[in-house]
């Protein structure tokens, strides 16, 4: 008897289960953001805001957040790397909720979307903050060749200490630094650590045993004049070499030697010795983006680039390195674009027209040497767009602190906290006045 009526007791619990699992591997969010890093942490906190706690989701893998501007500092030797980090958990801004997960699918015809460890989010907005991704394998002879001394890169934290040791052992001979033939985020980065290394090399009376190389795919240093202008005055004191439209496609780390396509010669190639070399890798769009409907013809999400709204789904929007704003991918740019995508988004809520105009402000402090640094600002035009009331082409000391202590406390403390939507009402206080 017992036996009899514990059956169907027993079957009961077992659809309990199932409905409950299935439940918990489905869950609603007013609104969904995809992607941790500095976009997601910040339209997190605007929306946790905007819709109230408890309504807000965002999803991200990682256990820890880097402030990565500061990797060119640590590369160089001025920063310790575990101060560009922090434990993610401790950067969700309060009411939001964190699921820890890897984004598989996006399916915004039926306003879903699927991670890694099964679980099917729908939404009402959707923000996409999935980042750039680094192509190392891109090159052949990586990411297994730096596993090898005297190699090195900015751009991953898994390799960005392997700089700052290459450069201490650096007796002699090239010291190479690489621009690959791809978009990338922080564009300036890729040279930054060349003026760094040049002083650093200077300063312990190594720079004359030195060839300094900055070999780059791109046709001018700088995609803005007035920098590049500046820029190019600097190449010429320190006596640097600069060659244009030269890509790193191989390195043999056993040789230290590293081959470059010569993209103007198709089929021509160059290899040189290194003593040193430091790989800026090729970078492409998430490859989530890249097999949705979000996408458009490069793999990028496919926005509006005055108000950041998907051009084809209403209620999906994107920030950052993963969208095709045409502007560079930087942290300053993410932060005009956050003060303007939220304008976008209450509009859209309302269900009235955005208004609010992303002028494609971005950002690049040209750290110059390790005092001094040439503060980079402009537009969609590539037209200066500068914050303070003096020329800030010139390599100035007041700029390489802004970038090494005050940008990193308002990373922290405002900019993540949505708080920070870059600097445009402090430049019309500074400009007040003038034209």
């Amino acid at each position: 008897m017992l036996q009899k009526c514990g059956l169907p007791l027993v079957r009961m619990g077992l659809r309990q289960l199932h409905v409950s699992v299935s439940s918990a591997s489905r869950s609603h969010h007013e609104v969904l953001v995809l992607g941790g890093g500095t976009g997601g942490i910040t339209m997190s906190a605007r929306m946790r805001w905007k819709v109230g706690a408890g309504r807000v989701a965002v999803v991200e893998p990682s256990e820890k957040h880097y402030y990565q501007p500061m990797w060119t500092l640590v590369g160089a030797g001025a920063k310790p790397l575990n101060m560009s980090g922090r434990p993610t958990a401790s950067i969700i801004p309060s009411g939001v909720t964190w699921i820890k997960s890897r984004v598989q699918e996006l399916d915004p015809d039926k306003n879903l979307v699927r991670t890694e460890d099964g679980k099917e989010l729908t939404y009402r907005y959707l923000i996409v903050a999935l980042g750039i991704e680094l192509h190392y394998e891109k090159i052949k002879g990586l990411p297994e060749g730096f596993n090898f001394p005297r190699i090195g890169s900015n751009y991953s934290v898994t390799f960005v200490e392997k700089t700052w040791r290459a450069l201490q052992d650096f007796e002699e001979g090239n010291a190479i630094f690489t621009h690959p033939n791809t978009p990338i985020k922080c564009a300036g980065a890729s040279q930054k650590i060349m003026y760094l290394s040049e002083h650093y090399l200077r300063k312990m009376g190594k720079r004359s045993k030195a060839n300094i190389i900055f070999n780059t795919s791109l046709p001018v240093i700088f995609g803005v004049k007035k920098y590049a202008d500046s820029l190019l005055e600097i190449v010429k004191a320190r006596n640097i070499n600069v060659n244009y439209r030269m890509n790193l496609i191989e390195v043999r780390p056993d040789k230290q030697e590293a081959v470059f396509e010569l993209l103007d010669s198709p089929g021509e190639t160059k290899m040189i010795q290194y003593e040193m070399l430091h790989v800026t890798p090729p970078m492409g769009p998430s490859h989530v983006v890249q097999k949705s409907a979000l996408a458009d013809a490069g793999g990028w999400v496919d926005v509006d680039k005055e108000n950041l709204q998907h051009k084809k789904y209403p209620n999906v929007f994107g920030i950052g390195d993963c969208t095709n704003l045409p502007t560079s991918k930087t942290a300053a740019a993410v932060a005009a674009q956050s003060a303007i995508l939220s304008k976008t988004i209450s509009m859209v809520m309302k269900n009235q027209k955005p208004m609010s105009k992303y002028d494609g402000y971005t950002s690049c402090p040209l750290v110059t040497s390790y005092n001094k640094c040439v503060l980079a600002e402009f537009d969609y035009e590539s037209q200066p767009l500068e914050t303070f009331p003096f020329n800030q082409g010139k390599e100035r000391r007041s700029m390489f602190h802004m970038k090494a202590h005050v940008m990193p406390f308002l990373y922290w403390h405002a900019f993540l906290k949505g708080l920070w939507g870059g600097p445009a009402p402090l430049r019309k206080l500074m400009h007040l006045g003038t034209k």
